[in-house]
């Protein structure tokens, strides 16, 4: 029985020591268990702040652009004195800031610039000045402060992301160039073909194509691009194209495209009657903006008269009674947008230039039935009645039509009735054949303006 009792005591002592072993165990593992997260956490932010010592801050004048649907487009931010500032100023340049802007982040051509973010009363904020456009960073213009910025807004800029036309005369010509593995590379003229080109005028904020060549801007230092673009034509950017591998691996020397496209169709002149007369309105942001001058309104006119093709400028005339932002050009300027502008109002300006009249119309008829089509152009049977009829578009009311035969230095005046004359001719013979052309002559806007037909060459046949 005393052996029995003891070996009952020895077996709850064992238990009672399993028991307790057990469960300081899982105490154990529970204390373990709850340090672990606070164990992570110490570990992350030790990490965090080797990573956070590791990296340096970005060198002083740094530019970025930020809030923009790609990497070359955004709000304007310079790192300076320690922090990302915004950029303001009065004038901003296509050609100047903006293009070293874009030119400093490896990307494209300046394609766009509005204003911004709402600058907040009172922040401050650094100042661009003094950029000739051919630097290579924004460290080499002039700049100024931190001030508070006495603009309202600050600048938003897009670049084009994987294409530019370099060492052209303007935004909207040069050597042909696309972005491979983070460098820049020619492209070869066999690889290029029209709808291509219309691609990347779009892609660079231009108009159609107007001119395609080889060598026609030199051939750069640099790679060539080994594809074969794709593209339909219809693309809004060249990275939306297809490519391929090329045929012919080699690409000769004078084979890099060269490239010039119109000027965008962002320019307009309203209310004078005529696409070549009006007030001066630039499409920006969605809308049609009133363009205003602070003193040289005649440059300001020359550039726009270039850019809508309508000749030389005539008349240039401030003090428009709508305010809009303010416009400084040189007058050598392709375009518009190639101009200083300021978001200060100023008073808009009128410009008149010298292809105002539209191009006149000229017909053949007869009574009788003796033209008819020939290969050279209309025949007319000897012996029979023809009138020659001028007509223009209802512009501006008055005017007078002049009928000009350029093989008897012949001419005919009639004045212009319902914006048309007709100058009729009996019996035709040998004498009438040869080139007509019809000049329509009007003096609006205290000038004289004139415009001529197309010529309408008249052959003389048989009875």
């Amino acid at each position: 029985m005393r052996d029995e009792s003891k070996s009952r005591a020895a077996r709850s002592t064992l238990q009672s020591s399993l028991h307790y072993s057990r469960l300081y165990s899982s105490v154990e593992l529970q204390l373990e268990a709850d340090m672990i997260p606070a164990v992570v956490l110490m570990t992350l932010l030790w990490s965090t702040d080797l990573q956070a010592q590791s990296v340096s801050p970005p060198a002083e004048l740094s530019v970025r652009l930020v809030n923009g649907t790609t990497s070359c487009s955004g709000t304007v931010e310079v790192f300076y004195r320690g922090e990302w500032t915004g950029v303001c100023f009065r004038w901003w340049d296509m050609m100047r800031e903006i293009k070293v802007v874009c030119r400093e982040l490896d990307c494209g051509n300046p394609v766009a610039e509005s204003i911004g973010p709402l600058i907040e009363d009172g922040r401050r904020g650094v100042r661009l000045y003094r950029c000739s456009g051919h630097e290579s960073s924004i460290r080499q213009c002039g700049i100024g402060g931190p001030g508070f910025c006495d603009g309202k807004y600050y600048h938003h800029v897009i670049c084009s992301e994987s294409v530019r036309l370099v060492d052209g005369a303007g935004l909207c010509s040069g050597r042909v160039e696309v972005k491979s593995n983070q460098s820049w590379a020619s492209v070869c003229e066999a690889d290029f073909d029209r709808q291509d080109a219309e691609v990347v005028c779009r892609d660079v904020g231009c108009g159609a194509p107007a001119a395609l060549q080889e060598g026609l801007y030199g051939e750069g230092g640099g790679q060539t691009w080994d594809k074969e673009f794709q593209c339909k034509g219809k693309e809004s950017l060249l990275l939306d194209c297809d490519t391929s591998d090329r045929e012919n691996n080699t690409c000769l020397p004078g084979n890099a495209v060269g490239l010039t496209c119109s000027e965008p169709d962002d320019v307009r002149l309203v209310g004078g009657g005529s696409r070549c007369a009006g007030g001066v309105e630039w499409y920006d942001q969605g809308e049609w903006r009133t363009v205003g001058s602070f003193s040289d309104v005649m440059s300001i006119a020359v550039v726009v008269c270039r850019q809508l093709g309508c000749g030389s400028t005539v008349s240039a005339l401030p003090g428009n009674t709508t305010r809009g932002f303010g416009v400084f050009c040189s007058g050598s300027e392709s375009s518009l947008r190639e101009c200083r502008r300021t978001y200060d109002l100023r008073p808009g300006l009128t410009v008149i230039c010298s292809d105002l009249l539209v191009q006149p119309d000229i017909f053949l008829t007869d009574p009788m039935g003796g033209v008819f089509r020939g290969h050279q152009g209309p025949e007319m049977f000897r012996g029979y009645n023809f009138t020659i009829t001028c007509s223009t578009q209802p512009q501006y009311p008055g005017g007078s039509f002049l009928l000009t035969f350029t093989s008897s230095n012949r001419t005919q005046t009639q004045p212009a009735v319902n914006h048309s004359a007709a100058f009729l001719f009996p019996a035709a013979d040998d004498s009438h054949q040869g080139n007509y052309s019809c000049v329509y002559d009007n003096y609006v806007f205290s000038h004289n303006f004139s415009s001529e037909s197309e010529l309408l060459s008249l052959t003389i046949t048989g009875n």
